[in-house]
C-alpha cells in the first residue's frame, strides 16, 4: 500500500489549452513540465497517483459565477494530453472546488492506506486551497508543490500559499 498520494487538480483542457473556456494563460501552461516531472518522481516511490477532475452538468449553479467549462463527457473536461493518466491512476471527479465534497476521495484515501498528501495543479486560491483545508481537517500531513500550482490572480496564489503554509501547516516544496 502506498504511504503517498499525489493529487493533482483540474490539470483539464478547459484550465490549461489555450482553446479552453477559463484558460489560466501562461501560468497554467507553466506548470505543466513540472507537475510532469513530480509525477514521474512519486510513481518512482510508489506513491498513488490521484487526478482531480472537474466534472460539471450543463446547468451547473458554478456557472453563475464562471463561465461554463469542465463540462463532464465533454473535450474541455478532460486531463491535458501531455499528463494523460496511466493504468493504476484513480480518477475523481468533482463537481465543488474541494476534491472532498460529494466524491469517494476520502474512501480512496482509507482504502489505499495513504498517510500523507502532496499536491499540484490549479486553481491556487480555489480548488488547491479547499482542498488542503479538508486534507488538514482530517490530519493528512500535507505538502504542496508551490512550482507546480497556478491561478489565474498571482496576489490570490501568492496569498493562498502563505495561507496554506501557516494555517492549515501544509509545507510548501
Amino acid at each position: 500500500m502506498p504511504d503517498k498520494a499525489f493529487i493533482i487538480t483540474d490539470m483539464l483542457n478547459d484550465f490549461i489549452d489555450p482553446q479552453g473556456t477559463l484558460y489560466l494563460g501562461p501560468t497554467g501552461e507553466d506548470i505543466i513540465e513540472p507537475v510532469k516531472n513530480r509525477i514521474e518522481a512519486m510513481r518512482r516511490q510508489g506513491a498513488l497517483i490521484i487526478f482531480i477532475c472537474d466534472a460539471h452538468a450543463e446547468d451547473d449553479l458554478e456557472f453563475n459565477m464562471f463561465p461554463a467549462h469542465a463540462i463532464k463527457g465533454q473535450w474541455g473536461a478532460e486531463v491535458i494530453p501531455a499528463l494523460a493518466p496511466q493504468p493504476g491512476d484513480q480518477i475523481v471527479f468533482k463537481t465543488r472546488y474541494s476534491s472532498f465534497f460529494g466524491t469517494n476521495l476520502e474512501q480512496v484515501l482509507l482504502r489505499e492506506g495513504v498517510k500523507e498528501a502532496y499536491l499540484a495543479g490549479v486553481c491556487t486560491s480555489i480548488c488547491i486551497i479547499e482542498t488542503v483545508s479538508d486534507l488538514r481537517q482530517r490530519d493528512y500531513p500535507t505538502y504542496v508543490f508551490a512550482d507546480a500550482v497556478a491561478d489565474f490572480d498571482p496576489a490570490a496564489h501568492d496569498y493562498s500559499l502563505k495561507r496554506m503554509e501557516t494555517i492549515y501547516g501544509a509545507k510548501l516544496i
